[in-house]
């Protein structure tokens, strides 16, 4: 019975049933995302206010309040993330959107947190969702409640939320075990780290990492070796595994934390000279530092400040448009940043990597 009361609060809200519903917009990525953004800022065919860099005449709409649930609320990846909510709620002329949840990944907490969210009838959740069925039921009583939901940076594909704004996780951890395939010899020794083992955000890159390992048919030896949520310890953590391990000659981590840790245990030991490689994922800055001095060989960019800017825009889309202007799939990146390419990334702090409170235009 209350399936049917969420399908029929779901198809009162504009979607439909099956992959409609949930606004699939397979291969939108984006191109779809910046297809979105250009129409926004022309909604009412208001002029731009370029003295101002602001769009002009909006339409009047209440102002509606979102909240963002995250399973580390502290952890310095999001600050970016948290950047990309303000700016578009400043952009929007929306309040900023709360940001709440759990510091250490306790998925109690952050299903509480969504809970308050549904009980205080606020007009949107962004939600990270990396427990496979603790926010199956939340999420169809929000739907029920008429409040949309849509996941960011992890996400069950068989939870009713509208949809999903982050990297393919899999996929990427996929792409990067086939890097590391290339970078050491067959029949090395790798170390996988991860902060939280079973986490739906980072889990299935390790997954992917260490299936594309296998099918490389090289003979390595893999093994995931958990770090814990408290960045703090993240190093430490890796820093013992090393000194018990010297044979493992490939450090590899599929969270900002642990490559941090990674990239810091690397340099502490001289490692890069003695033939260890290096790796991970996000653009913390002493990892872009780590990739510039090649003491790690590569990271991977998601862009985390877009994990924030765009779930606020959809959502504001979709109560804008009357549920017309469904939140489609958006696949948030995989990009590579080797030391070809780190220069950029260094050339300017700022709220895109969430390395600065300022915002500023940032010339190429």
């Amino acid at each position: 019975m209350e399936d049917d009361a969420v399908e029929n609060a779901v198809a009162a809200m504009g979607a439909g049933p099956g992959p409609s519903r949930r606004g699939l917009v397979r291969g939108a990525g984006l191109a779809g995302a910046a297809a979105l953004a250009s129409g926004l800022l022309s909604f009412s065919g208001g002029d731009m206010a370029s003295a101002a860099g602001k769009a002009g005449n909006f339409p009047s709409t209440p102002g509606f309040k979102f909240v963002f649930i995250n399973h580390v609320t502290t952890n310095t990846f999001f600050q970016a993330t948290q950047y990309g909510l303000a700016d578009a709620a400043s952009m929007l002329g929306l309040p900023k959107p709360q940001w709440t949840g759990s510091e250490t990944s306790n998925v109690s907490q952050m299903v509480s947190a969504f809970n308050t969210a549904v009980s205080g009838g606020v007009d949107g959740i962004a939600v990270s969702l990396v427990d496979k069925t603790a926010f199956n039921e939340p999420v169809k009583k929000a739907l029920a409640a008429g409040i949309p939901v849509v996941s960011y940076n992890a996400d069950v594909t068989g939870n009713a939320r509208l949809n999903y704004i982050g990297q393919d996780l899999y996929a990427s951890g996929q792409a990067a075990g086939e890097h590391i395939a290339k970078l050491l010899p067959n029949g090395s020794k790798i170390a996988i780290f991860i902060a939280t083992p079973g986490a739906l955000n980072i889990q299935p890159r390790a997954d992917g990492a260490i299936a594309a390992l296998k099918a490389a048919n090289k003979g390595f030896q893999v093994k995931q070796i958990a770090t814990g949520a408290d960045e703090g310890k993240e190093q430490s953590a890796i820093d013992a595994f090393y000194t018990g391990n010297k044979d493992y000659k490939g450090l590899f981590a599929v969270d900002a934390g642990s490559t941090q840790g990674v990239a810091n245990v690397m340099k502490k030991y001289d490692l890069a000279s003695q033939g260890y490689k290096g790796g991970g994922w996000d653009l913390l800055a002493s990892t872009e530092k780590s990739i510039r001095h090649g003491i790690l060989s590569f990271t991977i960019d998601q862009s985390a400040y877009l994990q924030g800017f765009l779930p606020t825009l959809y959502l504001y889309l979709y109560k804008l448009s009357g549920t017309l202007v469904a939140p489609p799939l958006t696949d948030t990146g995989l990009k590579f940043v080797t030391k070809k390419n780190v220069k950029p990334y260094l050339k300017s702090t700022n709220r895109f990597e969430g390395s600065s409170s300022v915002q500023k235009y940032l010339t190429s």
